[in-house]
């Protein structure tokens, strides 16, 4: 069953002068306990929707628990949905991942675990708890918490041979979604690697596979936190702390700064043909925004990209 957005809150959304921001009305643009991380686009109830990942953590660093806000991108209504697993007794546990990067399709949502692979989260079978589960899935033990939380639970680990800091959609360049995803480390050097992968096929399937690796390379960028492609063009986000993000496009061996700068803190990429936007957000309290940079600004026109990556 897919659940109604909320409507008690409502993140505000403002048209700039070069880009579309959504920022955070409530303690999510200052709390250190939850931080965003990643993001992808969908559908929602037949809406436009944009999902956005969080990780919780104690302010000694302890992780506690992994969520998912979907923001219907019309009404800006939200629904949140903890990310959980299912432990050896049969008990829902709070997901334990970073979830640094999303890619969404259909039902299946894929979440970058950190130095564990990919995990995949079923949507279609969304449920409601309540009582001491949602407290617990939550990260939240505190009495007078927590009382019914939405849960995704995980349904398959996908083992992959890099370190799942992020992981990026791949489109053509006449906006037609691939089967592939786009997967990457956070390094502070410039080691870094970047992998493409053809998806896994559906867990109903008769034969069962993983991600199949097509292509990989390290285009020598230090601290990277997204990657998508968008026909022979890619798009690379590469954060420097309190200051704005970098972003680098062009071709696979020759990635330039392109001149559009990120927001603050910046994190994961993500492609939105039918809006015509490249979205990113900010993790840092008080720099927390989610922005949408129309394709114009980056030289994709027409449904097809200009060769030459604009530099500053």
């Amino acid at each position: 069953m897919l659940w109604p957005f909320g409507s008690t809150w409502r993140p505000v959304r403002h048209r700039q002068r070069d880009t579309v921001d959504l920022r955070w009305l409530s303690a999510r643009t200052w709390t250190r306990r939850w931080y965003p991380q990643g993001i992808d686009l969908g559908t929602w109830q037949g809406r436009r929707t944009v999902a956005v990942s969080w990780f919780r953590q104690r302010l000694d660093g302890v992780h506690l628990a992994s969520r998912v806000t979907f923001v219907d991108l019309e009404r800006s209504r939200h629904l949140d949905v903890l990310l959980a697993l299912t432990d050896e007794e049969g008990e829902l546990q709070p997901a334990p991942i970073h979830a640094g990067g999303l890619a969404w399709f259909g039902d299946r949502l894929f979440v970058a675990a950190t130095g564990r692979g990919i995990w995949e989260f079923d949507l279609g079978g969304i449920r409601k708890v309540r009582g001491a589960v949602a407290q617990r899935v939550g990260g939240s033990r505190r009495r007078g918490g927590r009382t019914t939380a939405l849960v995704a639970v995980r349904t398959r680990v996908h083992p992959v041979a890099l370190r799942c800091s992020y992981l990026g959609r791949v489109f053509a360049d006449d906006g037609t979604p691939v089967p592939r995803v786009l997967i990457g480390e956070h390094r502070t050097d410039d080691s870094g690697r970047i992998g493409e992968f053809a998806l896994p096929e559906d867990e109903g399937a008769t034969t069962s596979s993983g991600f199949v690796e097509v292509d990989r390379f390290a285009p020598a960028i230090p601290r990277m936190q997204g990657v998508v492609r968008w026909g022979d063009r890619y798009f690379v986000s590469q954060s420097d702390d309190l200051r704005p993000g970098t972003l680098w496009s062009g071709g696979r061996d020759a990635l330039r700064h392109d001149r559009v700068p990120l927001p603050v803190g910046c994190e994961d990429l993500a492609l939105d043909p039918d809006a015509r936007l490249l979205w990113s957000l900010g993790e840092h309290p008080w720099h927390r925004v989610v922005r949408g940079i129309p394709f114009s600004r980056l030289g994709i026109d027409g449904g097809r990209t200009d060769p030459s990556p604009r530099r500053t």
